[in-house]
């Protein structure tokens, strides 16, 4: 049986954990439309080029081109049993195309889970985010355990705004940030921008019962949870 999941969350939601997560427990694979364009810029099909052509001339990808990168996704064998869509559909156009072709193939949309989460909370978990070059995370604001130092430093003669100075208490290792989870003006433009194209898509599947919400601020075990109970309500 196939299973379709569109993962929608605020920044900050946790939807990278959550996709890890029920890619595990359900062994379908996690489609962000962000990594399938990036992915075209190694490739040379007549669709990679158009995607390079759009993307080099600073446009946004348009529905129908979108629709024919997704539908490319989806005819690769991992993608048989359903996918977790991250970041798509974008539109409620893009929905319906969706619906659509997932008909055509005898399945259909399962569930859209929406992590809900307070935009403030949302700003902090973005803002206090650092991490390791292995890759383990901490927050300042929610996670500073394991942490040996993590302050903000003011450049001596202020050339530059404070900078976040996390130290890991095991290894020593200066922590990393996002450049964008550097830049406050970043943060509130991605929340601007998740509030403003969002809510037409919520309405849309909200309109058809597919909306399962789930509260953010739990613990990462306690929304899996939220999520697989959400999940199996829907067979």
């Amino acid at each position: 049986m196939s299973l379709y999941i569109i993962l929608m969350g605020v920044q900050g939601a946790g939807k990278g954990e959550q996709a890890k997560f029920i890619h595990e427990r359900y062994g379908i694979p996690h489609v962000s439309t962000g990594d399938l364009f990036r992915a075209m810029k190694t490739r040379e099909d007549e669709l990679a080029k158009r995607v390079q052509q759009i993307m080099a001339e600073g446009r946004l990808v348009d529905d129908a081109t979108t629709n024919e990168v997704v539908k490319d996704r989806l005819s690769q064998p991992d993608a048989q049993g359903g996918v977790i869509f991250d970041g798509y559909p974008r539109t409620p156009n893009q929905a319906a195309w969706l619906e659509n072709y997932l008909a055509e193939m005898g399945a259909r949309i399962d569930a859209v889970l929406l992590l809900e989460l307070d935009l403030y909370t949302a700003f902090k978990r973005a803002f206090g985010r650092v991490s390791s070059a292995s890759g383990k995370t901490y927050n300042i604001y929610f996670n500073r355990d394991g942490l040996r130092q993590a302050n903000f430093e003011d450049h001596p003669e202020k050339a530059y705004p404070p900078r976040l100075i996390a130290v890991d208490a095991e290894t020593g290792e200066t922590l990393a940030r996002r450049p964008d989870d550097a830049s406050a003006d970043a943060i509130l433009k991605r929340i601007d921008t998740f509030v403003a194209t969002t809510q037409p898509l919520i309405d849309y599947f909200d309109a058809k019962n597919l909306v399962k919400r789930i509260p953010a601020d739990q613990s990462i075990e306690a929304v899996s949870a939220a999520i697989e109970k959400a999940i199996q309500e829907t067979k």
